[in-house]
């Protein structure tokens, strides 16, 4: 997309989410769920298919233009970004780098024009821990047998397709070569999805387990075509992941600042507005200043990923503004005082769908051991700066 296009986009986008976003979130809140017209909206701009190719039906958007978007978007409730982030990080990701032509023309064209997909690499016994995933698929002639469970999936309730990660090889194999990855068809016979997960926060956003009972996939399911490389695809794909969360909490951190910033002009104490006094501006130095470094970061590392790898960058980048947003919510809470503590005031609601952020797409501990041992590989090989 060329830059006037991208400009134009989004200055109506940030018009939609005032207009159109904000106001309906008091119904999503009540309703656990974002209502049907809206999301009919939402596919009609677009939303579903910003980074597929042009060719498939999508926007063509590159990663800093995705990323900017993103952070338009999540300047409204998380579930408005949590419906589209799958198709539009990790699964498109997944399929633009790893899919045949075959797939790609298949899948790309029905996820652009708003048909949801999930994400399946979290099981009950195995996160980041790939070694101990227990999903197997096992070939059967011209199919693949699938079985086992998924835990935590987002969109799993909604999902018309799934990139789910299983076991090829019984053995734990070196670079993680006994994981691969399928696209299935999630009304595929023996797949049951759980009920949703009551969650802190984040309301209208669901995720669920999933259930495989001898699911027979069509051996042209294996992702690329090739079993083995379904844990690297994940990690290829979660670059994008975590700059979405990255972006995700920079949108939601302006938000909570803003309604910090409203707060401290509009509350009156000893005769004069909370916003003169030096503690509460304190407060509110520090977010802008930490707000600032985030976006800083988060456009950096959009632009080295949209030249190829970026996987310290885009790990520091969620890093940072996950732990950055949870701080500005925390602060918000403490400027509101008592009313902070209290669901009609929005700082509540702020503070706990802030806290998923440092968890999902990689914690920040383990973000952390990704980042330093990047780092010393990278000076051992003497690729560092």
């Amino acid at each position: 997309m060329d830059a006037d296009t991208f400009a134009q986009f989004t200055d109506q986008l940030k018009r939609y989410v005032r207009e159109r976003l904000m106001p309906a979130e008091e119904q999503v809140l009540e309703d656990d769920a974002i209502p049907p017209d809206l999301l009919g909206e939402m596919r009609d701009m677009g939303l579903f298919g910003l980074t597929m190719p042009e060719e498939y039906g999508g926007s063509g958007m590159n990663v800093p233009q995705y990323i900017e978007t993103i952070r338009v978007l999540s300047y409204a409730l998380p579930a408005y970004r949590s419906i589209t982030s799958i198709n539009l990080g990790m699964v498109c990701s997944a399929l633009k780098n790893a899919g045949t032509e075959e797939q790609k023309s298949e899948w790309l064209p029905r996820l652009a024009a708003g048909e949801i997909a999930c994400f399946g690499l979290t099981e009950p016994g195995s996160g980041s821990d790939s070694a101990a995933m227990a999903t197997t698929a096992k070939r059967d002639g011209g199919h693949y047998v699938l079985n086992g469970s998924k835990r935590y999936i987002t969109n799993a309730p909604h999902a018309k397709l799934g990139l789910i990660m299983a076991r090829t090889n019984p053995e734990s194999m070196p670079k993680n070569a006994h994981v691969s990855a399928f696209l299935v068809d999630m009304e595929t016979d023996g797949i049951t999805v759980g009920k949703p997960d009551k969650k802190m926060g984040q309301r209208g956003s669901h995720i669920a387990d999933i259930y495989f009972d001898d699911v027979r996939v069509p051996a042209d399911a294996l992702l690329g075509g090739e079993e083995g490389r379904g844990f690297a695809t994940a990690m290829q794909s979660l670059d994008n992941g975590r700059l979405s969360i990255g972006a995700a909490s920079c949108g939601y951190a302006r938000r909570i600042l803003d309604t910090a910033l409203r707060y401290s002009g509009e509350r009156k104490a000893f005769g004069e507005t909370i916003g003169n006094f030096q503690l509460i501006q304190a407060m509110l130095a520090d977010s802008q200043a930490e707000l600032y470094a985030a976006e800083c970061m988060l456009r950096d590392a959009a632009a080295k990923a949209n030249k190829g790898k970026a996987i310290i960058e885009a790990a520091s980048a969620k890093m940072f503004a996950s732990e950055m947003c949870n701080r500005v919510a925390d602060r918000c809470v403490q400027i509101h005082g008592g009313a902070g503590y209290l669901a009609e005031y929005e700082a509540e609601r702020f503070y706990r769908d802030s806290r998923i952020y440092t968890i999902y797409e990689g914690t920040t501990q383990i973000l952390q051991l990704v980042i330093a041992k990047n780092m010393l590989r990278d000076f051992a090989s003497g690729a560092a700066a």
